[in-house]
């Protein structure tokens, strides 16, 4: 795949340089090169979703390795990987259905191929076999041995298949592998506003929420419950990049009545708070979030004043790793100029005789993780959902088989 390498070598760089910032941002690229990829990989007529497969990996491996702190990145791959599982299955399944079609009608319907017809009916309803079993069919499923029990039995019926029907195979699992990221990508655009749609159900009149630093997510969440509510927003200013004055700037220029505070003063202010509504850099399988340094703390004074936390996130920040996986980088430090000048401390950081050290370090992290008992509730561009059932519902879009990338190993 050359032409798709130097697309994904532009994407590397880009994520090694911090060029990329959010996730939505990083998911769509994310995406959409994995699109490219997919579009332009030439399939056999064997393994096919094999070979899909491994081209995935091989790509989410780099985009991964260059920036391992956006969790976002391994989302997209990994959603992507189980979109090519499920498609797999769907194909087979088809498939499978006709051979059970032609059975039926053969004069040579022997008890065994009724039996056959049978367990793949049962096991069609199951679901893939990679993919955790959904809420309702947990009751009902039979075991992933009913199609591999006729496997050789499929495998003869697709050998007698001429060249054409094959190549059509090839092309219908790429297509509807395209068309599911298509769909993928679309939800990440679109999830803004499946999300504000639930601003008018959450947010009351004349009540105050307060949130924390620069967010699309809560600022379209706000904009849209104002269209019906009449409220106030207290907007911490986020330090040390201050992303809560362009925040309030919104606000104000969409007409909401807002008031900006200091990060130190959000346990002051927090008793007078209807509400905390905030944005998140990822959602953990366990429930809890990783945010931008300082939102601990406003999740701990909300759960001291009994003030709910709710958290807007789009499913594309569902992670299905947890915050103890070594795969994990909970955090990462930034440029000490964003605390303080060098000009202005420059006698602090001479280094001093004898140890070496320098007499002042600058410690700026990036995030903060929250665990779920501090989170009251998820709304996602799916609904809304508690801190509990985070996981059940990350089931739903990753595979098993995929959750643990391998590490790129570099010579």
């Amino acid at each position: 795949m050359p032409g798709t390498q130097i697309l994904v070598n532009e994407l590397v760089t880009k994520l090694r340089k911090r060029k990329v910032e959010g996730s939505q941002a990083t998911a769509l690229l994310t995406a959409e090169l994995l699109r490219s990829v997919i579009s332009q990989l030439k399939v056999p007529q064997t393994n096919q979703a094999e070979t899909l497969i491994e081209a995935v990996k091989s790509v989410g491996e780099q985009l991964v390795a260059a920036n391992p702190v956006e969790l976002a990145v391994g989302n997209i791959v990994k959603r992507v990987l189980h979109v090519i599982r499920e498609e797999d299955f769907s194909v087979a399944t088809n498939a499978l259905r006709g051979l059970v079609s032609s059975a039926g009608g053969d004069n040579r319907d022997t008890a065994e191929h009724k039996d056959f017809r049978a367990q793949n009916v049962a096991a069609v309803a199951a679901g893939p076999p990679s993919r955790p079993p959904s809420l309702h069919s947990l009751l009902d499923r039979t075991p992933d041995s009913a199609i591999a029990h006729h496997s050789s039995y499929i495998g003869d019926s697709f050998e007698g298949k001429g060249k054409s029907d094959r190549n059509t195979e090839i092309w219908k699992l790429k297509h509807d592998v395209i068309r599911a990221v298509n769909e993928l990508i679309e939800d990440i655009n679109s999830c803004h506003e499946q999300i504000a749609e639930h601003a008018v159900e959450l947010i009351h009149q004349n009540e105050i929420i307060l949130t924390f630093g620069r967010s699309r997510t809560v600022r379209e969440f706000l904009c849209a419950a104002k269209e019906k509510r009449s409220f106030r927003v207290f907007v911490a200013e986020g330090a040390p990049k201050y992303q809560g004055h362009a925040l309030a700037k919104d606000l104000v220029a969409r007409g909401l009545q807002t008031t900006l505070i200091t990060d130190s003063a959000v346990f002051a202010m927090i008793s007078r708070v209807n509400m905390v509504v905030v944005g998140v850099h990822a959602v953990m399988a366990n429930g809890g979030v990783l945010g931008p340094v300082g939102l601990n703390m406003v999740a701990l004074a909300a759960r001291k004043h009994a003030v709910p936390f709710v958290v807007v996130a789009g499913t594309h920040k569902l992670c299905p790793l947890y915050p103890q996986n070594p795969q994990v980088l909970l955090n990462e430090m930034r440029c000490p100029s964003e605390l303080l000048q060098y000009g202005e401390f420059s006698d602090c950081m001479d280094f001093s005789i004898g140890s070496g050290n320098p007499l002042l370090n600058v410690v700026n992290p990036a995030f903060d993780y929250v665990s779920p008992e501090l989170v009251s509730l998820f709304i996602t561009d799916i609904g809304g959902y508690n801190p509990s059932f985070m996981h059940r519902l990350i089931a739903d879009y990753y595979s098993a088989d995929d959750v643990n990338l391998p590490k790129k190993t570099t010579s």
